[in-house]
């Protein structure tokens, strides 16, 4: 019986010894004597019964975290802060819900370590050492987080640090850790954060993930972007992301659905019309006729543009370049027509002269010049029904052309503050005009005086106008 009390004695004097030290630790630490804490700390290291209580590790992680935050301590103990931070997570594990933490003296460590981190993060940020400022605002927006997790932040209604998350995006952007700079930007957007600043992490969001092909992340953004932006061009940023991720026929198709739906604004067929226009350019394997195909759809787009705002005269002042550069296309191959017939002419000529050299009779003279007309005739028919065709299609197209770029001017010609963008269209359009009212002028020389004086004082009106426009 005597053996048994006694046992039982050691075990009661080792809880006293150990909670006596634990008492030592908590004196150390109620003074703010943090090398003391640690001293006192240190002697219990050894005790395997006081390792396995919670209260070990809460006092490790609050000595270590105050040996982190003050400078002088932190040089001192370059590890305080890994320490500190395993002390943390093996009490976290040992005391679910944190139900001791407010008994053994409060939540100072996790506020220690955030603010710290933060702190740090701040200086090296300044430093542009983009990489550890990232790396420490990460490390403070874990303990912030846990903090406002277990409702310890003064305010109850705090749900993120958007400094700390904002400070992360922006190191991970400059070190060009994009994936991690969207990860916490996206934090910030998830939660709609609204205020002018916050308006270019949307734009980021929207660009990284157009560059990374994702397009659920994309249209998630885009759609959070409209709806706390809803003046920014975002309409931009969708067509970006046609063009640079689906294929031609898919554009095309999407184009095409949504203009019978009647859903394209206005700056979404303007991107569609550049679009269009660039396939040549970016399609190296398209035939010609489909070049043509997709230029005329830039063309419709542009249209569509204009007609959704008379004001926009460059919609529209594109749909005239374009009809002009088709108009152009016509008359050069009818000018290489041209030539052709006049090489078979002479060709004829050089075939039948010595045949009319050698007609005696007037009756011969003539057989040979019937003969040659006849094959002249029939060499140069094809060209000149095709040169026929063209010319109504140039003569469509210099319609078109002028119908637009005359809308264009109109646009421009009586706005009272004119940007320089402004004056180069009206320049622009005047010398267009000019040549085109020229050619229409030209073609009734001689054949219908009426249209050709009006052809003529069109002509003479935009002439008139070149370069006049600064």
């Amino acid at each position: 019986m005597k053996k048994i009390l006694l046992v039982l004695m050691l075990a009661i004097a080792a809880n006293c010894v150990s909670a006596q030290d634990f008492k030592k630790v908590k004196i150390a630490v109620g003074i703010l004597k943090w090398e003391d804490a640690k001293n006192e700390l240190d002697k219990l290291a050894n005790d395997p019964k006081a390792k396995d209580k919670p209260e070990f590790y809460y006092y490790q992680a609050r000595i270590y975290a105050s040996l982190f935050k003050d400078a002088a301590l932190r040089a001192k103990y370059p590890n305080a802060s890994e320490v500190a931070a395993a002390a943390l997570e093996k009490y976290a594990s040992m005391d679910a819900g944190f139900a001791k933490i407010k008994e053994l003296g409060g939540v100072e460590p996790y506020f220690d370590m955030y603010a710290t981190y933060f702190q740090t993060g701040v200086n090296v940020f300044n430093e542009k050492s983009w990489l550890p400022a990232a790396e420490n605002f990460v490390k403070a927006i874990y303990y912030i987080d846990i903090i406002i997790k277990n409702k310890w932040a003064a305010s109850p209604t705090l749900t993120m640090d958007t400094t700390a998350l904002l400070y992360a995006g922006y190191a991970f952007q400059n070190a060009n850790q994009m994936d991690d700079a969207a990860k916490y930007y996206g934090r910030l957007a998830d939660s709609k954060v609204n205020e002018a600043v916050y308006l270019d992490l949307y734009r980021f969001l929207v660009q990284h993930y157009t560059k990374t092909n994702n397009e659920a992340s994309f249209f998630k953004y885009l759609g959070l972007g409209k709806e706390i932006y809803p003046k920014e061009a975002w309409d931009d940023y969708e067509v970006d992301f046609f063009d640079n991720n689906y294929d031609l026929a898919k554009k095309t198709s999407l184009y095409d659905t949504e203009d019978a739906a009647g859903k394209l604004t206005e700056e979404k067929y303007l991107r569609f019309g550049d679009l269009f226009i660039n396939v040549k350019n970016k399609e190296k394997d398209l035939d010609s006729a489909t070049q043509v195909k997709y230029t005329l759809k830039a063309a419709d787009a542009f249209k569509k543009a204009y007609q959704l705002n008379s004001t926009n005269a460059a919609a529209i002042f594109n749909v005239g370049v374009i009809y002009y550069n088709i108009f152009g296309e016509y008359d050069d191959r009818m000018s290489q027509n041209i030539r052709a017939l006049r090489s078979i002419s002479t060709a004829n000529e050089e075939e039948f002269a010595a045949k009319k050299a050698a007609a005696k009779t007037p009756q011969a003279k003539a057989a040979v010049n019937k003969a040659a007309a006849e094959k002249l005739a029939a060499a140069q028919a094809p060209l000149k029904q095709l040169n026929a065709a063209m010319d109504v299609e140039v003569q469509k197209n210099i319609d078109i052309s002028i119908d637009a770029l005359e809308k264009s001017f109109a646009a421009l010609k009586d706005k009272k503050e004119k940007t320089k963008r402004d004056n180069n269209l009206l320049n622009n359009c005047a010398r267009y005009l000019t040549n085109l009212y020229e050619i229409k002028r030209n073609k009734f020389r001689g054949k219908d005086p009426q249209k050709y004086d009006m052809y003529e004082a069109k002509y003479k009106e935009f002439d008139a106008l070149q370069n006049s426009f600064n």
